[in-house]
């Protein structure tokens, strides 16, 4: 199967976070993410229902805030989510992430299979891969 003309990911990470408004503004600020929506509870703003982040290489992912609700998603926990992004430019966005403050727990390196990246932390405890690996 041919994906290499999709440019809309086909597989979105959904994530929750107690500070969800926060990690909105790391995740733009330090890893360069783009808002597309962000929908909170009417009657409380800190509260965000649904959010949507885009990767500037395509794809993105949905968010929301912990404890929103009693179902399933409502109350799942934060910082339990592994997640890797292709960029072309690793070393550019590892200066930017380091200089947000991003929490580095693998420096800027290259792979044996061919790829350079680095993962950080974010303040929730998820762990991001960044690198110019696009699979096999």
């Amino acid at each position: 199967m041919d994906t290499t003309t999709n440019t809309q990911a086909g597989i979105w990470p959904c994530l929750a976070f107690d500070d969800a408004r926060a990690m909105i503004e790391f995740l733009t600020t330090a890893f360069g993410f783009e808002v597309a929506a962000v929908y909170s509870r009417e009657n409380d703003d800190s509260i965000v229902e649904h959010g949507e982040l885009r990767w500037p290489g395509g794809g993105g992912i949905m968010l929301g805030s912990t404890g929103r609700n009693d179902t399933p998603f409502g109350t799942r926990p934060p910082g339990v989510a592994n997640l890797y992004l292709v960029t072309d430019d690793p070393d550019a966005l590892y200066t930017r992430a380091e200089a947000a403050g991003a929490k580095i727990i693998r420096e800027l390196r290259d792979e044996d299979y061919g790829s350079r990246g680095f993962s950080a932390a974010d303040p929730e405890g998820n762990l991001w891969s960044f690198g110019t690996y696009r699979g096999a």
